[in-house]
């Protein structure tokens, strides 16, 4: 082969491999497109099936947080006799109870946002305690040392229920 017919050939075989390279790249391109359109459009469907039931979890644990909110749980759960120690002990147990049965809806929600939850809780459980540790001794004094305590400063539950509007608000 003479260097005249290796130049003919190399011209032949540089268009063809020129075409063949965008081909192959606008190919590729279109493939990745169509990858992530199919990827966006089961995104969005999943979305449709999953935003309400996410919604709805998040609603719960909102509720969950108003029911714990300190002030709410002293007018709602009322003592049972005037022991303070059965006092303590039934609004922790109503704190837990309304936990456990609300336990499965963190698998909706982002890890942060339900350790945030799980901290509100136990902020209550704590701030419940320390009442308790006080000279009160009646059930009746001890609600009121509550609630003393909770006007100086804003409840667990309500930076909690603002974490989770704000995570809701993400949502969208």
């Amino acid at each position: 082969m003479t260097g005249d017919q290796v130049f003919q050939l190399f011209a032949y075989l540089l268009p063809s491999l020129v075409t063949g390279l965008i081909a192959f790249y606008f190919f590729r391109l279109h493939t990745r497109n169509e990858d992530g359109r199919r990827r966006f459009l089961l995104h969005k469907d999943s979305q449709k099936d999953t935003l309400p039931v996410r919604l709805q979890a998040y609603e719960r644990m909102a509720l969950y947080l108003e029911r714990i909110a300190v002030n709410s749980l002293v007018v709602r759960v009322a003592p049972q006799s005037q022991n303070k120690n059965d006092y303590e002990n039934l609004l922790i147990k109503n704190v837990e109870d309304e936990f456990d049965h609300n336990l499965s809806q963190q698998i909706y929600m982002t890890d942060e946002c339900w350790n945030i939850i799980k901290a509100a809780k136990s902020a209550t459980i704590q701030i419940i305690r320390s009442a308790a540790m006080s000279e009160s001794d009646s059930a009746d004094k001890l609600r009121e040392d509550i609630l003393t305590q909770m006007l100086e400063k804003q409840s667990p539950s309500a930076t909690a229920l603002a974490f989770v509007k704000k995570e809701i608000g993400d949502l969208w």
